[in-house]
């Protein structure tokens, strides 16, 4: 079986690289940046927003897409911002899903983020969205995509990441600038009060749960969270235990685009594929650390934060072995 893993070359692309060669799967690894060679990875360098045969190619031959390419990052104001969120959101989301043969299941990594935060419920996947910012709208257009897609007859299912942390976490995301700051000695920015909340999702739950629904061929949109907030305070906290050192803030306005809250119900992912994303909130954050600093840290082990399954487990054996 063949695997396409756009946006392979990222923060949650690549563990799910390593997730999938783990795993044994025949992979062909799509990314504009460059990435390392490896063995039983096929590679290919492109800009999915701009036609290539390289990458047709790989869409029409694989048994499997997992769509993770896109410009991240809601706190975002550079002066092109909305035009690279456009080109890279949704135009490649358009050649994603026109170039994949209809029966081929594609799982598109969407956001949390078209809910516009949690009002103290859990968000669910029916409940209508309300963007905030320009990072939001375009996965709200990436999903209207995936609903024409499948309206036409075509195999497609839009899966609701909840805050992704974990080993190579982008630098502009919370937990990794707060472990670079506090190893070095400086107050942690941090945006809003520490009261705020976040549905934390361990990425390699993420990683288990697209290749799940897709193994599944689940439809229609999906969340991939815990169902459970852990607030900044405790985030900046767990951070600090992990480093051995006390962590100081620099408090920054709140952005407007940025919610206080975000929680996810996980029902429907765990009914359409029995796992349930659980978050060891001081292991992960140690993981992370361990992986940033260059150094691991005492009692740290490969079980941390693995997602939980029904039992008996699903045919594919590869759910809880991460």
């Amino acid at each position: 079986m063949a695997i396409v893993v756009t946006g392979a070359a990222g923060f949650i692309g690549s563990n799910l690289v390593g997730f999938l060669r783990e795993a044994g799967r025949g992979l062909v690894a799509i990314d504009r940046r460059d990435q390392p060679a490896l063995p039983g990875l096929a590679r290919v360098k492109a800009d999915l927003s701009l036609p290539g045969d390289a990458v047709d190619a790989a869409l029409r031959d694989a048994d499997i897409v997992l769509h993770l390419a896109g410009c991240p990052g809601v706190r975002d104001r550079s002066p092109d911002v909305a035009w690279r969120r456009h080109r890279d959101n949704v135009q490649a989301a358009r050649r994603v899903l026109e170039s994949t043969p209809p029966g081929t299941m594609v799982v598109l990594a969407s956001s949390s983020s078209v809910y516009g935060g949690s009002d103290g419920a859990a968000c669910r996947e029916d409940q209508p969205v309300r963007p905030r910012g320009g990072y939001a709208a375009s996965k709200v257009e990436a999903e209207r995509l995936c609903a024409a897609r499948a309206a036409a007859g075509g195999a497609v299912v839009a899966a609701r990441l909840f805050t992704a942390a974990g080993e190579g976490q982008r630098p502009d995301m919370a937990l990794s600038g707060w472990i670079t700051d506090v190893a070095a000695g400086r107050p942690a920015r941090v945006y809003g009060s520490l009261e705020r909340t976040r549905d934390i999702t361990d990425v390699r739950d993420i990683c288990a749960a697209m290749l799940a629904l897709a193994e599944q061929r689940a439809s229609g949109i999906v969340n991939i969270g815990t169902g459970t907030a852990h607030t900044l305070g405790e985030m900046l906290a767990a951070v600090g235990t992990a480093l051995g050192q006390a962590a100081t803030v620099d408090p920054q306005p709140a952005d407007n685009d940025d919610p206080d809250a975000t929680l996810a119900d996980p029902t429907r992912l765990f009914e359409l594929t029995g796992l349930r994303p659980h978050t060891d909130l001081p292991g992960l954050v140690r993981r992370q650390a361990a992986a940033a600093l260059g150094h691991p840290f005492p009692g740290d082990g490969p079980d941390h934060g693995a997602a939980t399954p029904r039992a008996p487990a699903l045919a594919t054996g590869v759910h809880h072995a991460i």
